[in-house]
């Protein structure tokens, strides 16, 4: 039979880790949400991860071997040892339990992926996040919410987050799917699991030029972002749309509006990428005055750069 888990001898043992969340200087996320001071008093209980959970967990993220895993609460070390054991990523995993963490680091050797699987006996909201390309965690809701911060602020775009049993409060997941688990130790028997892919920060006014010399112009973008959800209008010469299409996922950014000109309605689309404070792809027009593509920059505008940092979402700034 092929080896597929972590050997754990004797009854597998519950304990319990207190999680500190000193000098994190967050507001509440909404009403009646538990804040980071708060959080630093809950004791989460150690519940393995159920093996089918793992590795639904790794597929739904698409972990690959240009993958670096952080595991936020990482018991027995077994989410960043499959990882790397099956799929060729690096990680490591953070836990409160010492114990837990030098099962943990045997494992990874006996598996012989200790150079891409370490483990270390640390706090999770001192943990830097910035590495990571994708992160995983079986918390609680509470802690969830207490920790959102971190992950908007740290993690790049793109980065994927999947999360087992429990959301992020309003930020809605990209994708969720259920596991089967006939063998959970408790609730019903299957495991919700949600995705996450951190978005570009986008919030704010860009103005910046279109055309390939034939179809030109300049246009000024007001865009209003919620997480990875966007709304916003687009104005060109003077005439304003509202955009109805436009999609926000990582760093890939997207979006169209029909705008009134002099030979008739005119359909703009922009699909390119966040890029260092730049939106940067291929501009289309089309409809009046036939179809024209061609590439374009656009730059936030110096006079709403400001904008950006006043009117995040939850601290989500980011280019």
């Amino acid at each position: 039979m092929v080896e597929t888990g972590l050997s754990v001898s004797g009854e597998l043992r519950r304990s319990v880790m207190g999680w500190c969340l000193a000098g994190l200087l967050t507001p509440a996320l909404h009403a009646g949400a538990q804040t980071a001071e708060e959080a630093s008093t809950t004791r989460v209980p150690y519940v393995p991860t159920p093996w089918p959970v793992v590795q639904a967990m790794l597929e739904l993220a698409q972990v690959g071997e240009r993958d670096f895993v952080i595991d936020l609460g990482s018991g027995d070390g077994r989410v960043v040892i499959e990882a790397a054991r099956t799929r060729g990523a690096r990680g490591i995993g953070v836990d409160l339990d010492g114990d837990l963490v030098k099962l943990s680091n045997d494992e990874a050797k006996r598996f012989g992926v200790a150079a891409r699987a370490q483990f270390s006996r640390q706090d999770l909201f001192e943990t830097d996040l910035s590495a990571a390309t994708v992160i995983t965690m079986y918390l609680l809701p509470h802690i969830n919410l207490a920790l959102r911060p971190r992950l908007a602020t740290q993690l790049r775009a793109g980065t994927r987050i999947v999360s087992h049993d429990f959301g992020l409060g309003d930020w809605k997941p990209d994708a969720q799917v259920t596991v089967p688990v006939p063998e959970k130790s408790y609730g019903p028997a299957h495991s919700t699991l949600y995705l996450w892919v951190v978005p570009a920060f986008v919030n704010g006014v860009w103005e910046g030029a279109y055309g390939d010399g034939t179809a030109s112009g300049r246009y000024r973008l007001d865009l209003r972002q919620q997480f990875q959800r966007l709304t916003g209008t687009l104005t060109i010469g003077g005439r304003s749309a509202k955009l109805d299409a436009a999609t926000l996922a990582g760093d890939r950014v997207a979006f169209s509006a029909m705008i009134d000109a002099a030979g008739g309605r005119v359909r703009h689309a922009f699909d390119g990428r966040s890029i260092a404070g730049e939106l940067v792809g291929l501009w289309t027009t089309s409809g009046a005055r036939g179809t024209r593509a061609g590439p374009t920059a656009a730059n936030s505008a110096s006079q709403t750069r400001a904008l950006r940092v006043e009117a995040p979402v939850d601290g989500l700034r980011r280019n």
